[in-house]
């Protein structure tokens, strides 16, 4: 199972000859690696919001097929929508999702070829497993190379097109703390900035802009609760983790004896409300919400 989904990622990676060749969701970089990006070969609205994504397209001054592309891959992504995606200073007609090398989507890569590489060692397969774990080691290389910017002391995702880092800083800069990619002094400037410029009386922000967007200010997600708070604890950053968990939960216990409900997503900034944005209300439940809340108490 591991393996189809690794293939599903790399595919047209052999296609790739030079520097700046792009299949798919394979890019290979300035210095030969092969990294990733979201993507979606569909240049069509999305079925869920073909009026919405329609209309966007019309005042669109570009590609209309570039933009569906755009949005699809966002929408992959799971990160729909944000300014993460977009470009600066600008809302959801200039999002270019596909121009970027994702953290996130990189550091869960690594992981999974690590994965990969014990289960083949596991089987017996020595040699398939070195050069899976050779991968690992070259994608982990890379993410600290492209995405890492050393006077900001932050992970950012990169975008390959213009060939610089993003500008937007959002949790997905906790992954590699999660997947211990991030170096010790990596991961002290990451903690630094989330407690100086993320962390809410709700818990922590998913980015620090107010769009609109439902995955931006001043909204918090469960599952980047999680991964940051998860991250911080392997680099020994308890205190700011207990604090990120303290708060979450708070805001989770608060919302839950108002309503008797479990949200998605929560307002972080001002916890007397809930969260909103994006194409669709607030959604009650919610799986990862409930499954994050029990993993948190039940840590130590």
């Amino acid at each position: 199972m591991f393996q189809n989904e690794y293939a599903f990622w790399m595919h047209g990676a052999d296609q790739l000859k030079k520097p700046g060749d792009v299949v798919e969701h394979v890019v290979m970089m300035p210095d030969g690696t092969i990294l990733n990006r979201y993507f979606d070969k569909i240049a069509q609205p999305r079925p869920e919001a073909y009026k919405e994504d329609y209309n966007l397209a019309q005042k669109s001054s570009g590609s209309k097929e570039e933009l569906y592309t755009h949005l699809r891959a966002a929408a992959e992504s799971g990160i729909d929508f944000s300014t993460r995606w977009f470009r600066e200073g600008s809302g959801l007609e200039s999002i270019h999702t596909t121009d970027f090398i994702a953290v996130d989507l990189n550091s869960l890569l690594f992981n999974l070829e690590s994965a990969i590489a014990k289960g083949l060692l596991k089987k017996g397969d020595k040699v398939e497993a070195d050069k899976m774990m050779m991968n690992a080691e070259k994608r982990k290389h890379a993410i600290l190379q492209y995405c890492w910017n050393e006077s900001e002391k932050f992970f950012y995702d990169y975008d390959f097109k213009a060939q610089k880092l993003s500008t937007v800083k959002t949790l997905a800069a906790s992954y590699p703390l999660f997947f211990n990619i991030a170096t010790n002094e990596q991961a002290k400037g990451v903690a630094s900035v989330l407690k100086k410029e993320f962390l809410k009386p709700g818990g922590l922000t998913t980015t620090l802009n107010n769009s609109g967007e439902q995955w931006d200010a001043p909204n918090g997600w469960a599952p980047l609760q999680w991964m940051s708070y998860q991250g911080l604890r392997n680099y020994h950053a308890d205190d700011l983790a207990a604090e990120i968990k303290k708060r979450w939960l708070r805001v989770n216990e608060r919302v839950y004896k108002s309503t008797g409900k479990m949200m998605e997503k929560y307002n972080v900034m001002d916890t007397t409300i809930t969260g909103g944005g994006g194409e669709y209300p607030n959604q009650d439940g919610f799986g990862w919400t409930n499954g994050v809340a029990l993993k948190l108490l039940l840590s130590n």
